[in-house]
């Protein structure tokens, strides 16, 4: 049996039971090593499965309903550009069917959990398995393009150095904001934005935005009933249903549509978060167990915190209300930039999941969120741009049906990446070793830079977040 069969089979049987089944596993055997005694490690394992089914349930349940309404939009806009955005889910499924993908599935897995048990990241990034196709997926750009798997490795390798930076940086402002204890979002495609979302929402601050009160709670505080989550979810709602039924808004059908997008978003606003109380316990004696630990003598800064999924983040209101309206803002964004050959399109309703750290990093304003996050997806358009070609021949392999003549697809949420794809994949990609040469000698003394100034920049992070709060 040669070790490609056997990576295959590692995926087969991932594949087969998956985040809800292996994640509560996880959570098992951690609250075992920190002394948890077994009857509520076991309860801890059977709320994380509740919960991330419960998730699941929610999120493919609204994805269906608001996805037809967006797709909609861009028909009736007349949008058309040559770069069409398939979306996270079909990303996923390919990336983990790659030979780049079954390998990083038994080895990368293996790099992170040494990582851990080091103490080198205080992050224990396989807490969230699934999510770890987000490096399979640049690995396998290299891949197709040079041919050469250890390159590909080395490319996933490092973007797990550099991300268990990036994850560290986010852990305290993400657990505080989310209200996960000692969790945190380790996914590829999400944690990098953190520096950004940090510089930027300092700069914003610096020019007065922290003013403009636009947190949840400051909205319900002003305009009463109507700031009220549930509330704002449906009137949104109504708006990107309207905007998804331009050409047909006298008919009856049309309406029905539009009210039933409006009262999903209000029901995702109202049950999420109870959802997310269910997954929270889970962590709880976890949670407690390292404190204990701290107690006896870990320093400040080293706090077991442990990856979670991002669903966990994705019905926050703050999250999804900025998420809701930057569908409409990317939209023109794709179409206006100069260069720009990417229309984003089935990615356009999981935003919400990417924009967790900029959202922790402001505090929930959304009026910052907002900008911050579409400068970001803007840089992040032009890596879908240069990096399509070779997705493109990633996803030929396995289409079912080729592509119309002069097309090329891309991952609108996964490929978007400044950091992993423009800073990492691209200088590997044209460089090749010697690539890989100068980002590690980069990295250590990044790396033992932030270790020494971790405590300082996440205190930092905390006072501009407080900025946000309005003070009685």
């Amino acid at each position: 049996m040669n070790l490609d069969t056997i990576m295959q089979a590692i995926s087969e049987v991932f594949a087969t039971f998956g985040s809800a089944v292996f994640v509560p596993v996880i959570i098992y055997v951690i609250s075992l090593a920190l002394g948890v005694d077994s009857k509520k490690s076991f309860f801890s394992a059977v709320y994380a499965g509740i919960g991330l089914t419960g998730f699941g349930w929610l999120i493919n349940s609204y994805i269906p309903i608001i996805v037809p309404a967006v797709n909609a939009l861009v028909e009736t806009t007349g949008f058309d550009l040559p770069i069409v955005d398939i979306g996270w889910q079909a990303t996923s499924v390919i990336a983990y069917a790659t030979r780049a993908g079954m390998m990083f599935l038994g080895f990368g897995l293996l790099f992170q959990v040494i990582l851990f048990l080091t103490k080198w990241t205080n992050v224990f990034m396989p807490g969230d398995l699934w999510n770890n196709y987000s490096y399979m997926f640049w690995g396998s750009l290299v891949y197709v393009a040079t041919n050469d798997i250890w390159l590909s490795m080395a490319c996933m390798f490092i973007q797990v150095l550099y991300n268990a930076i990036f994850i560290e940086m986010n852990s305290k402002r993400w657990a505080t904001y989310y209200g996960y204890a000692n969790c945190v979002v380790p996914a590829l495609h999400i944690s990098p934005a953190t520096p950004f979302a940090v510089a930027g929402n300092w700069v914003l601050n610096k020019l007065g935005a922290y003013k403009i009160r636009w947190r949840p709670e400051d909205i319900r505080k002003r305009i009463g009933f109507l700031g009220e989550p549930i509330i704002l979810g449906m009137i949104l709602g109504l708006l990107i249903g309207v905007l998804g039924h331009l050409s047909d808004i006298g008919t009856l059908a049309a309406w029905g549509n539009i009210a039933t997008i409006a009262i999903s978003t209000s029901a995702i606003m109202a049950i999420f978060p109870r959802v997310a109380n269910i997954f929270a316990g889970a962590f709880m004696p976890i949670t407690e167990a390292a404190r204990k630990r701290n107690l006896k003598g870990a320093k400040v800064g080293d706090e077991m915190y442990i990856g979670i999924n991002d669903a966990t983040g994705y019905g926050e209101p703050a999250t999804l209300i900025s998420g809701i309206l930057l569908i409409p803002i990317m939209l023109v964004l794709c179409v206006v930039l100069p260069g720009n050959q990417t229309l984003l399109l089935v990615d356009l309703i999981a935003i919400a999941f990417i924009i967790q750290p900029i959202v922790a990093a402001t505090n929930g304003n959304i009026f910052k969120t907002v900008i911050l996050s579409s400068v970001w997806f803007s840089i992040g358009l032009y890596i879908c741009t240069i990096t399509a070609p070779f997705f493109t021949q990633v996803y030929s392999q396995f289409a079912a049906e080729p592509l119309a003549e002069g097309m090329m697809v891309t991952s609108g949420m996964i490929a978007n990446k400044p950091i992993a794809g423009g800073l990492i994949y691209l200088p590997i990609l044209n460089y090749k070793w010697v690539g890989v040469a100068v980002l590690l000698a980069i990295y250590f003394p990044v790396y033992f830079l932030w270790k020494k100034n971790k405590v300082k920049f996440q205190d930092f992070m905390e006072t501009q977040a407080a900025l946000d709060v309005i003070e009685s």
